[in-house]
């Protein structure tokens, strides 16, 4: 018998803010690597995840959402939407099928000319009619991508034909990571990212989009317990108040549901400690953005 080819190759997901590309490669890599919320702009980075089969490995590259950006860090995260495009085997366009506008049509007509072999993944049709649905194909079947694939990366309906199309755009080639790796994100920044997801749960108006987290020690006290030290960074005095709550019940319950978190990507107990301090426009600041690992 013949050998069984092997197909392989780097997958960058694109969309505009909110649209659910994180989720997306979560299910489709089946572990929670990037962080999800409600907000726009939640992903900041490029963030990798790797899905093995024993006949392909799919390398997925996680993008902040397209805008304009009006900060450094906005510019950073549209800068890293371009990297991510440098090299690609295939390219996910993402829309949000229940919330389609101008903007995701220009993007989709943008991304269309693209020179890979690319898929337009219409997300959370769990929301929508049938007939809607079918209309909503009809309206981009003329962009000239290779496919068009409806899925719910919530309910996971249409992530099979999803992998399946996917599959045939990648060339032949090898397996670029070990079979039990789902991602190159040092545990460090994972945790930090956490953190932060339970903020961005949690606050409301502008307070999130001025949050960062920066870890300030990883200490394994035993094998059972791992020590850990974050600090939040906001931009303003007020917005201080409002993360750490009345009598601290804001910052106790960020840190408990991080630390759920946590404990189970690290499989251990783990004693996580906070704290929240004030730096003014780090956004724009190429110092700041360093620190916590945007530049």
């Amino acid at each position: 018998m013949p050998e069984k080819t092997f197909h392989s190759g780097f997958v960058t997901i694109v969309g505009r803010p909110n649209v659910g590309k994180s989720t997306l490669m979560n299910a489709l890599i089946g572990e929670k690597i990037a962080i999800v919320s409600q907000r726009p702009q939640t992903t900041r980075t490029r963030i990798m995840g790797v899905a093995t089969s024993d006949r392909w490995q799919m390398v997925f590259l996680d993008t902040p959402g397209v805008h304009n950006p009006r900060t450094r860090l906005g510019e950073y995260m549209m800068q890293s939407v371009q990297d991510a495009m440098d090299g690609m085997d295939a390219l996910l366009m993402l829309v949000d099928a229940s919330a389609i506008g101008p903007n995701d049509r220009q993007l989709a007509q943008e991304m269309a000319q693209k020179k890979t072999g690319k898929l337009l993944v219409l997300n959370k049709i769990d929301l929508l009619r049938k007939d809607q649905l079918l209309d909503i194909i009809a309206s981009f079947s003329d962009l000239g991508y290779d496919g068009i694939v409806p899925v719910s990366a919530r309910t996971g309906d249409g992530l099979e034909e999803l992998t399946q199309a996917l599959v045939k755009l990648l060339p032949e080639g090898p397996r670029y990571f070990p079979e039990d790796m789902v991602t190159d994100q040092p545990e460090r920044l994972i945790c930090a990212e956490m953190i932060r997801e339970k903020a961005l749960r949690h606050l409301r108006d502008e307070v999130p989009h001025g949050i960062g987290v920066e870890m300030m020690a990883i200490r394994q006290v035993s094998e059972e317990l791992t020590e850990i030290h974050a600090t939040i960074y906001c931009e303003r005095e007020g917005h201080k108040g409002i993360i750490i709550g009345r009598q601290g019940a804001m910052l106790r319950q960020i840190g408990t549901e991080a630390r759920e978190d946590i404990e189970r990507l690290l499989n251990t107990h783990v004693n996580l400690k906070l704290w929240v301090k004030v730096r003014p426009d780090w956004r724009n600041n190429a110092s700041d953005l360093r620190t916590l690992g945007y530049e």
